[in-house]
């Protein structure tokens, strides 16, 4: 079962099948891929940002955090705020992302710990993320 938690923010700008969403309270300008977004421009609106990883790991400390600031993301690092056996949603410092799991062996590696509610978990993302 795939999770669709939300983040508020604006998409300022949409073009050719890709927005730019800019979170509430963050610098980021994450672009993201939306093939039909006909929603409200530069103005407070909820998106589910959704992202399939290649490679997850859980990490003992860090901050949390989507790299780049301002693109496509590509490595996210943050706290999980739900977890399926399939999929897991992390608070990425200003932004909830939804995340597939990987399903090759050895993509997962629980060196702290399994991943769980509160654990810090890093993911390295396949190209495009978007938003559902």
């Amino acid at each position: 079962m795939a999770l669709a938690h939300s983040t508020r923010g604006k998409v300022i700008a949409n073009s050719n099948g890709v927005i730019v969403f800019k979170p509430t309270g963050s610098t980021y300008e994450l672009h993201l891929k939306a093939d039909a977004y006909a929603g409200p421009m530069n103005e407070p609106v909820d998106v589910v940002i959704q992202g399939t990883a290649r490679k997850v790991y859980t990490v003992p400390s860090g901050g949390l955090f989507v790299t780049p600031i301002m693109g496509t993301p590509k490595i996210i690092q943050g706290r999980v705020k739900d977890v399926t056996p399939t999929h897991v949603t992390l608070n990425c410092g200003g932004a909830l992302v939804n995340i597939k799991l990987p399903t090759i062996e050895g993509s997962v590696e629980l060196a702290q710990g399994a991943i769980q509610s509160g654990r810090i978990v890093n993911a390295v993302l396949l190209a495009g993320a978007s938003i559902g």
